[in-house]
């Protein structure tokens, strides 16, 4: 796949702009609150990022991640500005017949779900996803969200309408919703997702998109198989794959 060309914006920043001023004090408090984009590097930046600061003549400015994406602009790998940071997580960890499944939300929706073998494994790769925030206990509205996660992985074809707070790059985003347009039941190919998305030759970007999805279950990428229709690679494990292929399918039915 190839990015479009970044953009620049008809009119450059203000120099009084108070923006520039956390760009160079690099302020975390900013971060959030605005993005910026350097059109010599083809990448967006968080106000605190470390990078060497940018000509102000290759600067815009983008009110959000995705603004700055859907402009042509990459996520820069030292800041990653396309995750959560600066905020706090409520995470619950309940059993499913599929293991141990946590769920984490935001203030603004929820944005991991991952199941594994046991709560510390869990953890641990919830940290490594959202390395600068602040985790928190249950509440009650989180554990009852877990809950019903649980619930979905045991009755499939449950509505399941969430507040999501799910980043990812502009083409994940699109893998992602595919995903969730793929029927219980049903499964297709990584090359079928591409076509469908208009991009035929970009199975391999739908595949680490799969890979990459934050949200186990709520965005079925184990729905996804080879062309061949054999099971491929489930970052949370083939046999859970398979399981949870099964319960939909209809041949085992809830708690068999």
């Amino acid at each position: 796949m190839t990015s479009a060309k970044p953009t620049r914006q008809s009119q450059p920043p203000s120099g009084s702009d108070p923006r520039w001023t956390a760009i160079a004090t690099r302020d975390t408090r900013s971060d959030g609150q605005f993005f910026y984009s350097v059109r010599t590097t083809g990448v967006y930046c968080r106000p605190s990022c470390a990078a060497r600061p940018a000509k102000r003549e290759n600067v815009a400015f983008h009110a959000t991640a995705q603004e700055a994406e859907r402009a042509g602009f990459r996520p820069c790998k030292r800041c990653r500005p396309d995750r959560i940071s600066g905020a706090a997580l409520r995470v619950a960890i309940v059993k499913s017949s599929l293991g141990y499944v946590l769920v984490a939300r935001s203030a603004k929706g929820v944005c991991a779900i991952l199941l594994g073998d046991s709560p510390s494994l869990l953890e641990r790769d919830l940290r490594r996803r959202f390395p600068q925030v602040r985790l928190l206990g249950s509440d009650a509205d989180i554990e009852s969200l877990a809950a019903e996660v649980a619930r979905l992985i045991q009755n499939p074809r449950a509505i399941l309408d969430l507040p999501l707070d799910v980043r990812g790059t502009a083409f994940q985003q699109r893998v992602w919703r595919a995903l969730r347009e793929i029927a219980v039941g049903s499964t297709v190919s990584y090359a079928e997702v591409a076509q469908r998305l208009g991009a035929p030759r970009s199975v391999r970007a739908v595949a680490q998109a799969c890979a990459a999805n934050p949200l186990a279950v709520l965005i079925p990428c184990h729905r996804v198989v080879r062309h061949d229709g054999a099971l491929s690679g489930y970052r949370w494990g083939i046999e859970r794959k398979r399981a949870l292929l099964t319960l939909e399918s209809g041949r085992c039915t809830p708690g068999c």
